[in-house]
């Protein structure tokens, strides 16, 4: 048996449910952001800054972040696992495959690590 250790619950269908709900988030988020703007015309930094001060706030945003990794991740895998290891590029596929895919790990974990000083940070 073949185990992938580049996709994350090893399993099509829990992956699948992860980006559907990490879809559901960030839209929720997205709207929650836009309905803020839209609410508060002539949106000051000081009002700005009070809004990410409130602690269910940064949780939210939190949860939205993660959510933007996991979708990504998700999303990548499959898009590498399908177009990177076709039979066009015979049995070295692997060999484009997993520096593309170390690529997006390093680049998702550095804005994860990031996006969380951003919000967590004095």
């Amino acid at each position: 048996m073949v185990t992938n250790i580049t996709n994350l619950s090893r399993s099509g269908l829990y992956d699948w449910m992860l980006q559907r709900l990490s879809a559901i988030i960030l839209a929720v988020y997205t709207l929650f952001i836009v309905g803020y703007i839209l609410t508060n015309p002539g949106l000051s930094y000081a009002q700005w800054s009070e809004l990410f001060t409130q602690v269910w706030v940064r949780i939210f945003t939190f949860l939205a972040l993660l959510s933007l990794v996991a979708h990504a991740w998700v999303g990548m895998w499959t898009i590498a696992t399908d177009y990177l290891n076709s039979r066009a590029f015979g049995e070295k596929s692997v060999l484009i495959r997993f520096p593309v895919q170390l690529l997006c790990f390093i680049a998702l974990f550095s804005y994860l690590v990031w996006g969380t000083q951003v919000i967590w940070g004095h």
